[in-house]
């Protein structure tokens, strides 16, 4: 129990050393100083409670949030000192958001716990005892042997054992972990492979040395010792040997596995989470000025009458316990200026309006039937602020779908036409030639064998081994990780050269009708800092050769033979017309060579410290002095409406930035024909910079450029290892010149300096709002670094679609996502959290004014049940459902109007001005509410209308009515967008105050020790002249707020203004509830039109509005319309 409760608080974590030792079958040895290894269980835990932890972690968590831990405090002064208001004023909306927000939470993790159950007590078989024994999921132990079969999930992750083939080799799908679909192939040790079944498998006595549990899943370095004697076989264990848990079983009857590790599967997420904190402390320090001077003057305007006799408790107390104690009665008096439910509010507004992106149809993806994905809904208003947009080329903009197009073989460039090689410059059909030259047969011959294709699973049941050739291998299918390669193999098929599969020992291959084997000897697998892969064969003539393919800055200076030059231009052309490239060499091995390399290989691959430095010296070491065959050239064309997409997002005020790790030429061809460059910008060149001193100087010439040529637009073109060197030095000078370039295109990068552009811009002074965008594995680090991480599903996995904040099937979604859902979400949570505060400044300011009257006696203006209500019922409902359906603008005016997005930048409807104007606004119709109802009230206890005397609660009641009828009302002036959600909780939260005030004093209810208001709205309500007051301070209140609006949309109308006019059949559909005007009105028409609008009598009958040619809107297209800037004169009548 000691231990567990240590292990629990960290103190005694169940591994301890770099390393684990696991023995097969839990075979243990039998020596005295064998120290036994505690390892975790095999249950999944992805909750965050239990049922012993909910309550008190839960209420930590939330007690964290300042107004939670504020009212809290509130609540436990109520109960220790005497306050004015009953504790269950605040405790009782205190409870109401705890109890909500714990509910939520609860459910959730209630959802967790019930997917955890349902996988760890998923039935398996393991081997124990020499027979299979069914267990759950959860009982797997550490060195069991698990028996898997077709189409079944791994219940763990899993060293692979054995197989129902010979060669042990088994196909594996990852799509649940990173949504590739393509089949990968996994292979046994060979010693190991031979035993088949579950007694053979019993009688292993083997021990796997490996790394401890790590973040990365395809990172796995072990090694396995059969019989555990050190003169016996060892052999290294990689990623190859592991079957990853979540993963299914494809094409293999069974096969045998050995739990050995927990990988720690982390999806994180870095969120930009945006903060209320600012504005609660503005009003902490409002409600603490308040206080303190209702406290002082108190003491100033303190009298006593001579028949108030004090006790002698109050005569002998001290004068500062009782200044204190009135100090925190105030602070009491007066918290319901901070907004309770803001927060509760909030998280269901983030929460409940993430799922309008997910149900978008001009988000979904037909051909790919995909629609957006909303991995987080913290960032939602986040859309609206994008200052940057970083993203990736190819599977971003381009559809990473590679047609083989074009190569050069030995400085001859040949042209790939209808599944034929034609060299460049012949004409006419040459499709039909029968002989090759052996250069150009070693180069399909390289393409074909130098890869990790596979044929599909249908394919091979087809056959038992390679010794069973496919008759009709035109109808193969090719499956593959990379789609280059893919590419490459389907065209090699084509003209003459076909791949016909593959095992641990031979490549198959039909070269032009010739069955050829050959002997796979080792294979150097592809990695991102080599760029390169080779694969070791042994030809039919019995000659090795090896086989490398990559890019064409890790393969051409290795190169020592064959038409360098010739060829390292032909690279530069190729790119120049956007084509991917690909290098293809080879290397003949002696028998001596070959040897070397096994053992090198060997010791490095059965190493468990720096195995992978010790693999990229024997890698360097092979490959070298190589001989360049060819080079491929591959198309990826672009996505639908990239171009429009970008042009949208640099009108928006957005800049641009492609981080590609594809060749300068290449990213250069596709940046232009994306819209990224134009052929009119001028395009700075930061490339091939070997040192900082040279890097200073270009630099400096690039600034002075920019600023002689000021005028025109400049574009930014920076390679990977000049910016190395000029971020180590000349951070901020590059900064500068980059920030001062309308695009910028930096090519050649590895995946951390992806990461570490964004970071430099995100964390530079203006900390501007990044956005980052991609589809693969290497986009992730930049993906986590931005603010906002959009992840593309595309065909190269789903890593950055799991590491994202929101997941998008095509680029050109991305215009919609920002320029309509960020706008309206920004604008919904701006007014909702200025409206929260606005509405409690209306709410309790009355209550301060009211201490005047009554000589700071504390004595209460509303009932406590108001008190509770009033954030809670009363007023949360209208609020919320215009946060989540307020449309400011129409849709498809925000796609066309891109400009639209610049005016909500910055934070500008957030802004401290903003926030100004709402408190002061709330203070002005607090004074109205007040005042008025006093005026109306006269100086002395005065008889209503109906004959009924006048009281206290009677003028609270009167100023309640007035604010809460104000606040509804001044919500509906600015909602644009009404529906009937909008209608039923509007008009519906103004009749159930009614109804409830009604029903509350209309009965003497017995669980309330005291009722001050019985039949006090009923009376009040009678009378006739305070519904004629009513009406009178409404609109006292709200007529200067309606009359500013419409003064400032003649003098000074904003662009979102002039767009608030959207088609209705011949004319237009007034989408504010004021202040619709007909074309060709100017600024200054009569008074009598500006009379007919605040009184609501716009007739949309007599509005005619044509869209001109300079501002076209195609209604038939909702995801890019054609755009237009409104910087000049808006062609709209104003608004």
């Amino acid at each position: 129990m000691i231990r567990w409760i240590r292990r629990q608080l960290g103190f005694d974590p169940p591994n301890q050393c770099a390393t684990r030792t696991i023995y097969v079958s839990n075979h243990f040895p039998r020596f005295s100083h064998f120290v036994y290894q505690k390892f975790p269980d095999n249950r999944i835990i992805s909750s965050k409670y239990t049922i012993w932890n909910f309550i008190p972690k839960n209420l930590f968590e939330q007690f964290r949030r300042i107004a939670n831990f504020y009212f809290l405090v509130i609540f436990l002064v109520q109960l220790m000192i005497d306050t004015p208001t009953s504790p269950y004023t605040s405790g009782l909306p205190l409870f109401f958001v705890i109890t909500v927000t714990a509910i939520k939470q609860g459910y959730e993790d209630w959802l967790r716990h019930k997917a955890d159950n349902e996988v760890n007590n998923t039935p398996v078989y393991v081997v124990r005892s020499g027979g299979l024994v069914q267990t759950r999921s959860q009982n797997i132990r550490v060195g069991d042997i698990v028996r898997i079969e077709k189409d079944q999930t791994f219940p763990a992750d899993l060293v692979l054992l054995s197989t129902d083939r010979e060669n042990g080799t088994c196909y594996v799908t990852t799509a649940s972990l990173d949504g590739e679909t393509n089949l990968k192939t996994h292979r046994a040790v060979p010693e190991i492979a031979k035993l088949q079944t579950v007694v053979q498998l019993d009688t292993l006595r083997a021990v796997i040395n490996c790394h401890q549990p790590e973040p990365d899943l395809y990172r796995f370095i072990g090694r396995i010792t059969m019989n555990g004697k050190p003169d016996d076989i060892m052999r290294p264990l990689g990623p190859e040997n592991l079957l990853l848990r979540g993963a299914s079983l494809k094409n293999t009857k069974e096969v045998y596995d050995l739990r050995g590790l927990e990988f720690l599967q982390q999806r994180s997420n870095i969120s930009y989470y945006w903060s209320m904190n600012t504005f609660l402390i503005v009003f902490l320090e409002i409600l603490v000025v308040e206080a303190i001077i209702s406290t002082i003057l108190k003491y100033v305007w303190w009298y006593e009458p001579l028949y108030n006799e004090r006790t002698v408790q109050e005569k002998n107390s001290s004068r500062i316990l009782t200044i204190i104690s009135d100090f925190l009665a105030f602070m009491v008096l007066y918290n319901y200026i901070i907004p309770i439910s803001l927060y509760v509010t909030v998280e269901m507004q983030k929460f409940l309006g993430s799922f309008f992106i997910m149900w978008d149809l001009d988000l979904y993806h037909e051909a790919s039937d995909q629609r957006a994905q909303v991995n987080t809904s913290d960032l939602n208003e986040e859309l609206g602020q994008v200052e940057y947009v970083f993203t990736d080329k190819t599977g971003t903009l381009t559809e990473n779908e590679m047609k083989f197009r074009e190569c050069s073989i030995n400085g001859v460039k040949y042209k790939y036409i209808n599944g034929s090689l034609v060299p460049e410059g012949v004409t006419g059909e040459f499709g039909d030639r029968h002989t090759f030259t052996d250069e150009e047969k070693m180069f399909l011959k390289a393409i074909s064998i130098c890869h990790t294709v596979h044929i599909s699973d249908l394919e091979e049941t087809l056959r038992h081994s390679l010794r069973h050739v496919i008759a009709d291998l035109s109808k193969v299918q090719y499956y593959a990780a990379s789609p280059d390669e893919k590419a490459l193999v389907e065209a090699a098929r084509k003209i003459g050269v076909t791949f016909a599969g593959s095992n641990d020992d031979d490549v198959l291959l039909n070269s032009f009708g010739k069955i050829e084997r050959y002997k796979l000897l080792d294979v150097l697998e592809f990695d991102a800092d080599r760029r390169r892969m080779s694969v070791i064969v042994e030809t039919p003539q019995g000659d090795m050769i090896m086989f490398t393919k990559g890019a064409d800055s890790s393969i051409l200076p290795l190169a020592k033979s064959g038409e360098v030059a010739l060829m390292s231009a032909h690279v530069d052309e190729f790119a120049i017309k956007g084509l991917r490239t690909l290098c293809v060499a080879c290397k003949y091995l002696s028998e001596y060579q070959y040897q070397e390399i096994k053992s090198r290989l060997f010791a490095a691959r059965t190493s468990l410290h720096d195995r992978e430095e010790q693999e990229a010296d024997v890698f360097n070491f092979i490959e070298k002095d190589l001989h360049l065959l060819g080079i491929s050239g591959v198309e990826d064309k672009l996505q639908d409406k990239v171009p429009e997409t970008i042009e949208a997002l640099k009108l928006a005020g957005i800049k641009v930035w492609v981080l590609t790790g594809d060749k300068q030429e290449t990213a250069i061809s596709v940046s232009l024909s994306s819209g990224h460059f134009h052929r009119t910008m001028n395009i700075l060149e930061l490339t091939n910079q070997k040192s900082d001193i040279e890097c200073a100087e270009q630099l400096l010439t690039l600034d002075r450029r920019i600023k002689q040529d000021h005028v025109i637009q400049h574009g930014l073109v920076v390679d990977g290892a000049s910016l190395s060197i000029a971020l180590r030095e000349h951070e901020e000078l590059f900064m500068k010149i980059s920030k001062n370039c309308n695009a910028v295109l930096c090519c050649r990068m590895a995946p951390l300096q992806k990461a570490k552009v964004v970071r430099l811009l995100k964390t530079s002074p203006d900390k501007p709002i990044t956005l980052a965008i991609g589809d693969g594995a290497n986009d992730v680090s930049m993906i986590l670094e931005a603010n906002i991480g959009i992840g593309i599903m595309g065909k190269e996995g789903r890593q950055a679609v799991r590491n994202s904040d929101y997941a998008i099937a095509r680029f050109r979604f991305l215009a919609k996502l920002l320029f309509v859902h960020g706008h309206f979400y920004y604008i919904r949570i701006s007014h909702l959290v200025q409206y929260f505060f606005y509405k409690n400044v209306c709410f309790i300011t009355p209550q301060f004014l009211y201490q005047f009257f009554c000589l700071f006696s504390q004595q209460t203006l509303y009932d406590g049940a108001y008190l509770t209500l009033y954030n809670i019922s009363f007023t949360s409902l209208p609020i919320l459902m215009y946060s989540l359906f307020e449309q400011d603008v129409h849709p498809r005016i925000l796609q066309c109007k891109p400009a639209l997005y610049k005016e909500i930048s910055r934070n500008e409807v957030l802004s401290l001005k903003k926030f100004l104007y709402w408190t002061l606004l709330g203070f002005f119709h607090s004074f109205v509410f007040f005042f008025g109802s006093y005026l109306l009230w006269g100086e002395t206890i005065s008889t209503m209308g109906n004959g009924q005397l006048s009281g206290g609660w009677s003028f609270g009641f009167l100023v309640f009515t007035v604010m809460l009828l104000t606040v509804t009302l001044k919500l509906g002036i600015d909602t644009h967008y009404w529906t009937w959600i909008n209608h039923f909780v509007t008009w519906g939260s103004i009749i159930f105050y009614f109804a409830f005030s009604l029903l509350y004093g209309a009965v003497i209810w017995p669980f309330l020790q005291s009722q001050d208001i019985y039949c006090v709205f009923i009376q009040l309500l009678s009378s006739a002249s305070i519904w004629l007051g009513i009406i009178v301070l409404i609109v006292a209140c709200l007529m200067p707020d309606v009359l500013r609006k419409v003064f400032w949309r003649h003098t000074r109308p904003t662009l979102a203004q002039k767009s608030q006019l959207t088609e209705a059949n011949s004319g237009i559909t007034c989408m504010e509830s004021i202040c619709c005007y007909s074309n060709g009105e100017t600024a200054c028409s009569p008074l009598r039109r500006i009379l007919d609008q605040v009184m609501g009598k716009c007739n949309s009958l007599r509005v005619n509005r044509s869209w001109s040619d300079l501002d076209p809107f195609y209604t038939n297209d909702t995801s890019i319309l054609t755009l237009s800037s409104m910087d000049g004169p808006s062609h709209a009548s104003g608004v």
